[in-house]
């Protein structure tokens, strides 16, 4: 656990994407999922394990049982590739995926809290251009975009089972995090001033998920549940901000020359979400299921700053520069907002529970999704797939005849823009989780 734990600390802050696409919207956001979800696509609404934790549908949190007491912790590797059609990069990182634990608090009602990351901004990139050549010389134009931050979630939930297989759950969330981009023009002439646009914004706020289950049990062996969840979407009071700078760094070192800052006040939505889904089980050794999500992004409220940076008295910009560097190639008004599917199929297999052999006791987890991104770029459509695996390794504890299970999962996920010019991804994901089962509430008796 130690051990676990120290290399929890490591990666957590590191960010874990790389992409581009981060530069939109909220950044690129994370898949919500833990070990119990891992190989299976992110498989969630209709998924009761005692064994491991499913934030996915807070519903679930009934299915503990009573002397038991859950933490589970994930990490993952993630290997991504680049490709444009002329330009390929290569990238490696690491993040922590999740923090959770779970325990019963009073008969059919489960409680659990932890750390998930909402979404993740991290990206770097630059580009020139050959503005004039002239008898003096050629005079080059950059133009580079970097940007870091993203939003994080700490929750508390509460699921309970209000009669014989129908269970309902909440999780409330503290929402928070900072958005922060910068554009900056500058030019190989050090006679003409830079020009540095940040957009920052700190968010603050709540966020706050539903669900619900039914279970049926036929003829023993046969068991069906169907599962629903919704997240409120709300107004977000965050003010969003752009400052524009024209810098003089003929000296080497930079001097603001002009500056000039605009507001947005109460800049942000988070959208209505709504998924659906269901898992046959048989035999408690075989579980298919089948996820649907919809995330109602379309018309949620974001700030769409111009650009176009303004000349803000900077007389020191040549009349031929100007109409080149007040129009940028790459602006934050090119894309928008969409509605965001998602389709999850996945199955788990345990061959056996009593056999001798660790590898028939093992679970072995097979899955994929199918979705489209909720940002538009340029008015192409992109859409993202992944397929993966997981084996699933109990670990049994004799001091407390509890079982606690180490999931390793492996995932591969393209993201396909449908025009050219825009950039391919491919991700190679490797992650791992371990979930501890410890003894709960144990009255211990002295002879």
């Amino acid at each position: 656990m130690l051990l676990f734990t120290m290399i929890a600390g490591v990666v957590m802050a590191q960010n874990g994407v790389n992409s581009p696409y981060s530069r939109y919207g909220f950044g690129l956001l994370s898949d919500q999922s833990t070990s119990a979800n891992k190989g299976m696509g992110g498989l969630s609404y209709g998924l009761r394990n005692k064994y491991q934790i499913n934030v996915g549908n807070p519903a679930s949190y009934s299915a503990i049982d009573s002397l038991t007491f859950l933490f589970d912790a994930g990490i993952t590797l993630q290997n991504a590739n680049f490709d444009n059609g002329s330009i390929k990069m290569n990238t490696k990182n690491s993040s922590l995926d999740y923090l959770a634990f779970q325990f019963r608090m009073f008969k059919n009602i489960g409680m659990t809290a932890g750390f998930l990351p909402y979404s993740k901004i991290n990206y770097s990139f630059s580009s020139s251009e050959k503005v004039r050549e002239d008898e003096e010389g050629t005079v080059y134009s950059y133009e580079s975009f970097a940007g870091d931050g993203g939003l994080n979630q700490a929750f508390l939930g509460v699921g309970g089972e209000v009669f014989k297989g129908f269970s309902i759950g909440a999780n409330v969330s503290y929402l928070w995090g900072d958005l922060n981009h910068t554009i900056k023009n500058s030019y190989s002439s050090s006679t003409v001033w830079s020009i540095l646009r940040s957009y920052t914004s700190e968010i603050k706020t709540y966020k706050a998920d539903f669900g619900i289950q039914y279970s049926k049990t036929f003829n023993t062996k046969h068991m069906v549940t169907v599962g629903a969840t919704y997240s409120l979407g709300h107004n977000v009071k965050a003010d969003a901000y752009k400052i524009q700078q024209s810098l003089d760094e003929s000296s080497g070192s930079s001097s603001v020359m002009t500056q000039r800052i605009d507001t947005i006040a109460n800049a942000y939505q988070i959208p209505h979400c709504f998924g659906i889904g269901f898992t046959y089980v048989y035999d408690k050794r075989l579980t298919v299921g089948m996820d649907y999500t919809l995330q109602k992004w379309a018309n949620v409220k974001y700030p769409h700053f111009t650009t176009k940076p303004k000349e803000d008295g900077n007389t020191n910009l040549p009349a031929e520069l100007i109409e080149h560097t007040t129009g940028s190639n790459v602006d934050y008004e090119n894309w928008k907002f969409n509605n965001s599917y998602k389709l999850a199929i996945g199955m788990e297999y345990v061959p056996s529970f009593t056999a001798r052999s660790i590898f028939k006791r093992m679970r072995y987890r097979l899955g994929g999704y199918y979705s489209d991104p909720y940002v538009k770029v340029k008015g192409a459509d992109t859409r993202e797939y992944g397929i993966g695996g997981a084996v699933v390794v109990p670990i049994f504890n004799t001091h407390s005849s509890k079982t606690s299970f180490l999931t390793v999962s492996a995932e591969y996920v393209n993201v396909n823009p449908k025009v050219n010019n825009l950039i391919k991804e491919n991700y190679l994901k490797l992650s791992v989780g371990l979930t501890f089962g410890e003894l709960w509430f144990l009255k211990w008796k002295v002879q």
